[in-house]
């Protein structure tokens, strides 16, 4: 018997072609939910792009691709930047004139990029966002994850700059920044699980990124998206219809889980 869902969002939840949510979906969701299965998100999104899915009723989130975890407002795991780190890749992604992207509870920026195509085409395909978000008030405040906004012969010279740190790319213009702790959503489904008392074996996962692989193949049940990468696909115990096609009611209706 399966007790919790995992899901992505940006094409999994929300359709890969105009980022809404199909009624199907919506109505699993709230079924889940009345049969007293735990749901909850697992995203790259910052915390405070999540408000829509908090409003449906889903109360556990999974934000900043693992980094932070908060179940109605507790935050029950998180995994904090260095101070120094932020400084260091903040003042060097200045010299350089290059965007930075922090994950607070919210989502800003360090005011480099506002007219860069690149950056700009980037925040509307990872995150659904056509303004340029706000610059970062204070290096002080807690800092989840950076990103860098940059493609990978203009990355080379922050992985010369800094050794220590790891540069993980999963877009052609995004890299997430990582001190040696990774931050990932097995290790957040991980979490989660243990909060909650419940087994690997009692969890589904949806998916559609490469940033899923690690999560659909942490569970129980792992299910990729018709709309996926084929790399996700080969890892997936299932393969469902595209999120815009009523994938997620057609595999949960499946596996009889609704």
């Amino acid at each position: 018997m399966y007790k919790v869902v995992f899901f992505d969002v940006d094409g999994t939840l929300f359709s890969e072609i105009d980022r809404s949510m199909p009624l199907s979906t919506l109505e699993a969701i709230k079924k889940l939910i009345d049969k007293g299965i735990k749901v909850v998100v697992a995203t790259g999104r910052p915390y405070n792009l999540c408000e829509e899915l908090i409003a449906i009723g889903i109360d556990t989130i999974i934000s900043a691709n693992g980094a932070l975890i908060k179940c109605n407002d507790e935050t029950i795991y998180k995994s904090v930047l260095t101070t120094e780190t932020v400084r260091e890749i903040t003042y060097f992604a200045a010299l350089n004139g290059h965007g930075i992207s922090y994950f607070t509870e919210r989502y800003s920026m360090n005011g480099i990029g506002s007219d860069n195509e690149r950056i700009m085409s980037a925040l509307q395909e990872t995150l659904s966002l056509t303004e340029y978000p706000e610059k970062m008030s204070s290096l002080t405040e807690q800092v989840y994850g950076m990103c860098l906004y940059a493609d990978d012969s203009e990355a080379q010279k922050f992985i010369v700059k800094f050794p220590a740190l790891k540069f993980k790319r999963w877009h052609g213009y995004v890299m997430s920044i990582f001190e040696e702790t990774e931050a990932s959503k097995s290790n957040a489904i991980k979490q989660v699980l243990e909060h909650f008392n419940i087994s690997r074996s009692e969890a589904i996962a949806f998916g559609d990124g490469g940033n899923d692989i690690d999560m659909l193949e942490y569970v129980g049940l792992g299910i990729a998206m018709g709309n996926a990468e084929q790399e996700l696909k080969q890892k997936a115990d299932f393969v469902t219809k595209k999120a815009s096609e009523d994938g997620i009611s057609y595999a949960l209706k499946k596996f009889g889980v609704i």
